[in-house]
């Protein structure tokens, strides 16, 4: 299938909904993991009143199933390092960590779908690394910060390539409520370790606000429900590195809005901006290289 303009537009304007995620998760207060907790489990309600509406199947294969649903497991973690990132950090940090996951796909890619590693897609991933390097380098303030945010870059970009394979023969809806259980499920399993070691206290905030609530269903059903399935099924017609380098301007749509929205709070550092910069001057040289070498190969002998 071929990608259409509306294919694009569809996706950025999925990539911006999923930049302002890190926005609620600052907004919402309660801690990371209890607010993945029921991000995951509203939504797996809503897909499968979704389901249930549209006339689509829940059915999948044993095989499928396990593994979809071990996809939701990563999804989890995903998550909770996402969200903890920013509740450690700020969400700008936690956004460029986010942003690693185009070097992730480069490698994950060929080695998943069996392919050739193409030297380019590593050479811009090596920018991305530089882009970090820059700013570590200059007294940054959030070391764990932008860890987990790295963690989340590398677990989207996991998923995401493993969704490609998925989506060529089940419903988007079907992957995303089993992945939702998947998810929730791990988040369950994670909740005594939280407890003991890393949680407030040694304490679960499990009673969020009236706010809370509004901003976990903002959560679950439009950034999740509608905004994850819509991500999926565009893998129908884009390429996997192309979707994740593309959601590399997470950054770029959630730092604004960030700014706006916290102002001082998010305010780094001028090195924090070089390093973004350089990280997102490799996400929009990817499409211009890559369309250059595809030309290159099809230009006949001379």
């Amino acid at each position: 299938m071929i990608a259409s303009t509306a294919d694009y537009f569809k996706l950025h304007f999925v990539v911006f909904l999923w930049g302002f995620t890190a926005i609620l998760g600052l907004l919402i207060s309660i801690p990371a993991v209890e607010m993945v907790l029921y991000r995951t489990l509203l939504a797996a309600i809503g897909l499968a009143v979704l389901i249930t509406v549209t006339g689509n199947s829940f059915k999948v294969d044993k095989v499928d199933l396990i593994g979809i649903l071990g996809t939701g497991f990563i999804v989890g973690i995903h998550w909770i390092a996402f969200f903890a990132s920013a509740k450690v950090s700020n969400a700008s940090v936690s956004l460029v960590g986010f942003a690693t996951g185009s070097l992730w796909t480069a490698f994950l890619e060929p080695m998943i779908s069996r392919t050739r590693v193409k030297t380019f897609e590593v050479v811009l991933g090596i920018i991305v690394v530089i882009g970090l390097y820059i700013i570590f380098s200059f007294d940054f303030q959030f070391p764990l910060g932008l860890i987990l945010g790295i963690a989340s870059g590398f677990t989207i970009a996991l998923f995401t390539v493993i969704n490609a394979k998925y989506v060529k023969r089940i419903h988007p809806y079907t992957i995303t409520f089993l992945e939702m259980i998947g998810a929730f499920a791990c988040t369950l399993m994670f909740l005594p370790f939280y407890k003991n070691i890393w949680a407030t206290n040694q304490t679960l905030q499990l009673l969020p606000t009236a706010m809370d609530w509004f901003y976990i269903c903002i959560l679950s059903f439009v950034c999740s429900v509608y905004a994850y399935s819509a991500g999926i099924e565009l893998l129908k017609r884009l390429s996997v590195f192309f979707v994740q380098l593309t959601s590399n301007l997470e950054p770029v749509y959630g730092i604004i809005m960030a700014v706006i929205i916290f102002g001082d709070t998010e305010k780094m550092k001028t090195e924090f901006y070089i390093g973004t910069a350089v990280i997102i001057l490799a996400v929009i040289a990817h499409p211009l290289i890559k369309e250059k070498s595809i030309r290159d190969y099809k230009a006949p002998d001379q």
